[in-house]
């Protein structure tokens, strides 16, 4: 049998941190630790396949058991800048931001706005930092009158464009972000412009499947090399808009959670070979910043009730890593990201051991370790922990 495996299924639980790095205080995080206190919010976790895994050897977490444990754990440290869904992400595969992504916490510039109007053709409304749920609800009936498409950002540098999908189609939505995505370059060169369409009326608005990112590159990835060396890359969920495409040869977007899941048995049973690469983004999007420490749990007591179908359609062959981008803490007061340490879990078959991996020094070791696997370069940072893991 070979050490190699022939598929990598690489799942990113979006937000689930699991405690500040030592940098936390530099970013207002101090305290934050999305796993363990969301299990103490809600006087437990109930996930018995995450924590068989290893999860409870990472960190203490109220009701996770720390035996018996058959998997490879530990944590890795984010060395880029910032802590969003762009630096995490890109550092996975192997590119360091060594800068800040611009933000915008008073809007954005007079001249940049004008621009973006004067190129579609419609004036705006917004241009603030607001939660995307009650940007709909103070300018949802406004737009709704006059046509304008909502524009606002966050703590990320994201420059998102909301529209009703009766007043504004998709597909000028999605022209409407492609131009941003040429305007914003340079200092302006936001991580992500982002579309956001919702439905609705008369106040009650809600937001749709229909999300798509349109994100800077910042350089050549494990993907590229995977991708060149004749591999499939499939991106479930918004990784392939993530990487603008890049080192991407298929995938889908998905709906919620459980449609990623969906997904990802179905490209196990199609995909012979290569890297099955998903986000999962409800523990973000619909929990840490909404500050829902319930629902973020029952979202994880979800995914865990769902393992066993991914275990269980693994092949010999097979390796699964679960791990994540960054915090979104529910249980503190802001609603922004938070930077913390990331989970790293990964099993497979013939394992019948637990291995702890340590602390890693960076997201990139991971991209390194997939790199080394398939036998093709590291274009960037990283150091494979791929030794520890052979069969």
């Amino acid at each position: 049998m070979s050490n190699r495996f022939n598929r990598v299924i690489l799942i990113v639980l979006d937000s689930c941190g699991i405690g500040e790095m030592t940098d936390a205080a530099e970013y207002g995080d101090l305290g934050s630790n999305t796993i363990a206190n969301i299990a103490k919010a809600v006087g437990g976790l109930n996930i018995p396949t995450l924590a068989k895994m290893g999860l409870g050897r990472i960190h203490p977490i109220h009701g996770v058991p720390t035996e018996p444990v058959t998997g490879v754990y530990g944590k890795m440290a984010e060395q880029s800048a910032g802590k969003d869904t762009t630096n995490g992400h890109w550092e996975m595969v192997g590119v360091r931001l060594e800068h800040p992504l611009p933000t915008y916490p008073e809007g954005f510039p007079r001249e940049i706005m004008e621009e973006f109007e004067q190129k579609i053709g419609r004036k705006t409304i917004g241009n603030k930092p607001a939660s995307g749920t009650e940007i709909l609800k103070e300018l949802g009936d406004e737009h709704m009158r006059t046509g304008y498409p909502i524009v606002y950002t966050s703590a990320d540098s994201v420059f998102q464009i909301a529209a009703h999908e009766e007043v504004i189609p998709l597909e000028e939505l999605y022209k409407y972000c492609e131009t941003a995505r040429k305007m914003l370059v340079g200092p302006h060169g936001v991580g992500r412009v982002i579309a956001r369409p919702f439905v609705g009326s008369n106040g009650q608005y809600t937001r749709t499947a229909n999300r798509r990112d349109y994100s800077l590159l910042f350089g050549r990835t494990v993907l590229n090399e995977l991708q060149d060396a004749g591999y499939n890359v499939i991106g479930i969920g918004k990784i392939e808009d993530i990487y603008g495409g890049s080192g991407i040869t298929g995938g889908e977007h998905t709906e919620d959670n459980m449609d990623g899941v969906d997904k990802t048995l179905a490209f196990m049973k199609e995909v012979k070979s290569g890297l099955i690469f998903t986000n999962l983004v409800d523990f973000d999007a619909k929990y840490g910043h909404r500050n829902d420490p319930q629902g973020f749990a029952k979202a994880i007591e979800q995914f865990d009730g769902r393992l066993p179908e991914i275990l269980s359609a693994m092949r010999e062959d097979d390796l699964l890593v679960l791990t994540a981008d960054h915090g979104c803490d529910p249980t503190t007061p802001g609603t922004d990201h938070s930077r913390e340490f990331v989970p790293i879990l990964l099993y497979y078959s013939g394992l019948q051991t637990a291995v702890d991996i340590g602390i890693r020094d960076t997201f990139a070791d991971l991209g390194a370790t997939i790199a080394e696997n398939f036998g093709v370069p590291n274009p960037g940072i990283g150091t494979s922990f791929f030794d520890r893991i052979k069969r």
